[in-house]
Parts: structure tokens; sequence; C-alpha cells
């Protein structure tokens, strides 16, 4: 088995018998070495006091008096540390990692708003993803299950859709002494196929796909995840498979060239954008040329068993879809997958 992701934090969990995540102290002290959390030069007694108190204890309950929260003269660091500490207690307060993890976007759908913060919540579905995949050798699926986790600068190269880290892409774009991928990619369409093929971002495919191992935390390849592609095709395996794992529900997903179906009854964006420009597609609106252009990828997503879903669309599909926003960045939410579709009880 090949090692991937180590800094994930996969490997501070325990697992139990039904492939439970359980938060472990080791784990709960590596987000205490985290620099928002970690005691700078300039941090206080108080705060110091209070980091060296958890490290030693991660599972302390603070008292009704805030546990010395209130005495961090930092007022950004009394926040960080109310995050932090609000974030632990959800991971205590539930069975294991992937219950959390769940149980905070049915809580924000409640109150109307979410209370982790986006890094925290990324960092779960990192793990969680890493879990379901910890024996893949396949370096196309491990990059395309960075979509997970990772925002990406999309680029539309001759009707392919090519993918490529946003922050690897921002870090690049800045530095004229890298080549053409970062000032190009940093844009929300690169021009032409040839400008890709000079960039110094390699396009992941299945001839170099063992070559992510060693590079898999540089996040420096691109991937192509046209309609059609192998990369696709993962993605919507990846899809299946995160249904299955957090919600126990098994389903098949394919690719769609285009949404043909006078009957269309259910739809869910993977992001924000992508919700957006579903909506109006299913009220017959209508879009412009570049709206439609920022979809990315649509998929039909039918259940195994229709005792999953709901009879009011029993049979039917459900149809997703990826898209870009007008600066070109694709932010997936896989959250949407488990809160917005069709089941039964829901």
């Amino acid at each position: 088995m090949k090692p991937f992701w180590i800094h994930s934090g996969l490997a501070l969990l325990d697992v139990d018998e039904h492939g439970g995540l359980r938060v472990t102290d080791a784990f709960l002290r590596a987000f205490l070495e985290r620099p928002e959390l970690a005691p700078i030069d300039e941090s206080c007694a108080a705060e110091r006091a209070l980091h060296a108190s958890l490290v030693a204890e991660p599972r302390r309950a603070l008292d009704a008096a805030g546990g010395g929260l209130d005495a961090i003269a930092d007022a950004d660091a009394r926040e960080n540390w109310r995050l932090f500490l609000r974030f632990r207690d959800r991971l205590l307060g539930a069975p294991n990692l992937q219950a959390a993890y769940v149980a905070i976007f049915a809580d924000a759908q409640q109150a109307g708003r979410i209370d982790v913060p986006p890094l925290f919540v990324g960092h779960l579905a990192q793990i969680i993803v890493h879990h379901m995949l910890a024996d893949s050798e396949d370096g196309l699926l491990l990059r395309v299950a960075e979509l997970w986790f990772r925002e990406q600068r999309v680029s539309l190269v001759d009707s392919r859709v090519v993918l490529a880290d946003l922050e690897t892409v921002e870090a690049r774009a800045g530095d004229p002494g890298l080549g053409s991928i970062g000032r190009l990619l940093a844009q929300a369409n690169v021009p032409t196929k040839t400008a890709v093929g000079e960039t110094d971002l390699e396009v992941i495919d299945r001839a170099n796909a063992a070559a992510y191992f060693g590079r898999d935390e540089r996040h420096d390849f691109a991937v192509e995840i046209t309609h059609g592609r192998t990369a696709s095709a993962m993605l919507c395996d990846l899809v299946r498979r995160w249904i299955g794992h957090l919600l126990g529900v098994p389903v098949r997903v394919t690719t769609l060239s285009a949404i043909d179906d006078a009957r269309w009854r259910w739809h869910v964006g993977l992001d924000a954008q992508a919700s957006a420009l579903l909506d109006r597609l299913y009220r017959e609106q209508g879009l412009s040329p570049d709206e439609l252009r920022r979809i990315l990828l649509l998929m039909r997503l039918d259940f195994e068993r229709l005792e999953d879903q709901d009879p009011a669309v029993a049979g039917k599909p459900v149809y997703l879809a990826l898209a870009a926003d007008e600066q070109g960045v694709l932010r997936m939410k896989p959250q949407n997958l488990l809160f917005n579709l069709p089941l039964r009880g829901h």
C-alpha cells in the first residue's frame, strides 16, 4: 500500500469494527499545534496556560466562566480558541468522526448557519475521503478526490474542462519564474490547448498516475473532468462511495452530456453555483452562453433500492452538476449529497 496525504490526521484516529473513525487525544493534540492555536512570542500568559493544559488533557471541559478564555488578551486569539473548542466538543459529542461531520451540517440546516470554520470542515472531509480510499493505489482517483477538500481553478480548453488546485495556481501566478501555468490558470479560461501544453502543471491521466505518490501533498497536478474522460467516471464513483459510506444508501452515478428529460423531478448541485444554475434550467428560465459554459459536468444518480427514495419521486433519476463561479473557481460542497437527495423520511 502506497502512503498518501500523511498530514490529513487519519493515522491518529482509531477505527471501530464498523469503519467509524474515533477521535483520540493524539488527534486533538495535532490541532493544538496548528499555527492558529500554537503559542507565539506575543501570546499572553493566559493563552499559554490554556494551551499547555489542553495539550496535557485534550478532552478537558472548560468551566462556565470560560476556562481561561476570557483572560486571553488578544481578541483574535480568543475567537480562534472558541471556534476550536466548539469544534472539539462537536467531535467528542458524536459517536465517530463521520457522525460529527453529518451533524455539523444537519444542525446548520436547522440554525440557518454553520458554526464550524470552513478550514475544519474541509479537514474532516479530507479525512473521511482518505479513510474511504486508504487502500487505493490509483493516483488519478486520488487527484479527483481532492475536489472534496481543495478549491479548484477551472480552465476551458477546446471544450475540455481542466482543473488545477487554486492555492497552487495563485502561489505560482505571482512568480514569473515558474512558467506560464500560473498566469494562464489564474484567469477564468485558458485560451488554447497549446498554452496548457507549455505549462509546468502536468495534467494527470492513466499514463502518469503513479507519479502522484510522492507529490500528493504538493497539489501540482491538473486533472481533466470532461464528460467521457476517465476522471469524470472516477468522480461519479467517488460520489457513489461517499453516499454509501455516510448514508448507507447504494446508488449508481454516471456522467451525462446533457439533461434531456421532460419529466425531470429532482436535482442536486454539488456546489452553490451548480445549484443555482440547475434551478434555473429546471424552471425553464434559460441560461446565457457564459452560464452554460460554467456548467462543468452533468451526472445522473439512480437509487439501487426504491425503498431508500422518497415515494413521491421513486424510480426517478436525480440530476447532479458541478459548476464554476464567475471567477472560474470550483468550490465543491460534498455535504450537499448528504442533505439534498430525495431520501425516504427526509
